[in-house]
């Protein structure tokens, strides 16, 4: 009988307050989506970091005629001002390498390799025309045991006779880390917002409801009800809320995840390697513990602050 009464007291608050119960029901469904997705998101930095730290490489790009033409104007290239680099210079380049304790492997691309290498990646390029071996030089692609010491390696090999420079493969995927990591820090900033104005929402929402029925919390007072007994529809409705808003979050990350990277950016963009299902899947619960957690516990101390009878 208990049981069936709180559920009644639930739904008259929750028919009561109708439009402000579904404005807290949005705003917990937006914040939660929110922190769904800047979690997701840090997931995805975490995995692509670790799929591509694992290969990361340093090229070691050897002087051709056209860094010795440019080495004069161009100080990237006054390395190169010597002249070609000859076969002696790379193999001791070569040899150098093998005997670094940080390399793993060392592979050779020789200028008519490259050229053939960028027609095949590049078919369409407005540049194939002007893809010969002389547009290209001779290269040594080192594989590290260690992807984080790839410093040590490029900055061993700079300035060494016949090399016009050393690059690593971090430098390219770093702009689009930052990217990735300030897209998670601005979901966060926005989350907390949301989550801010869901608080003053369920506030506002419990502070009416109470009002409303200060009447019928008098009664139950009077009859001997506890504290636990009174503030307990209260909390309900809020919960309650909490948990349909995290099920529309739910909802909303599931939809994102399909349309957002299965549909397009996966078809769009080859090279990165997605996360799949299994953490959209298990941060579902998470967001349906934090929304009843929050609601439950901003009901709880608004309740004790202004239901006094």
């Amino acid at each position: 009988m208990r049981a069936q009464f709180v559920m009644s007291e639930i739904w008259i608050g929750l028919r009561r307050n109708l439009t402000m119960t579904i404005a807290v029901i949005v705003s917990v469904a937006l914040s939660l989506s929110l922190a769904g997705a800047a979690i997701l998101l840090r997931v995805q930095v975490d995995q692509m970091k670790g799929y591509w730290g694992d290969k990361v490489q340093v090229t070691v790009y050897f002087c051709n005629k056209t860094n010795v033409k440019d080495a004069a104007t161009n100080p990237a290239d006054k390395n190169c001002a010597s002249g070609v680099a000859s076969q002696q210079q790379i193999d001791d380049a070569h040899a150098q390498l093998l005997k670094n304790p940080l390399v793993d492997q060392v592979y050779t691309e020789t200028p008519e390799e490259a050229a053939a290498h960028f027609k095949q990646e590049f078919p369409d390029s407005p540049l194939l025309s002007y893809a010969s071996a002389d547009w290209f030089s001779y290269s040594l692609r080192v594989k590290l045991k260690n992807p984080q010491q790839y410093q040590a390696v490029a900055g061993a090999m700079v300035g060494q006779p016949g090399v016009a420079k050393a690059d690593d493969q971090s430098a390219v995927l770093k702009p689009l880390f930052n990217l990735l990591n300030g897209a998670q820090v601005t979901a966060i900033v926005i989350m907390a917002i949301m989550l801010g104005v869901t608080l003053l929402l369920i506030v506002n929402t419990v502070r009416v409801s109470a009002f409303s029925r200060k009447r019928e919390t008098g009664i139950m007072r009077l009859v001997g009800a506890s504290n636990y007994y009174v503030q307990m529809p209260f909390i309900a409705e809020a919960a309650f809320a909490a948990i349909v808003g995290a099920a529309l979050a739910s909802g909303l990350l599931a939809v994102g995840k399909y349309v957002m990277i299965d549909q397009f950016l996966k078809k769009q963009i080859t090279l990165i390697n997605f996360i799949g299902w299994g953490p959209v899947f298990q941060i579902m619960p998470l967001l349906l513990v934090i929304g009843v957690a929050m609601s439950g516990l901003a009901a709880f101390l608004t309740l004790r602050k202004y239901l006094r009878v």
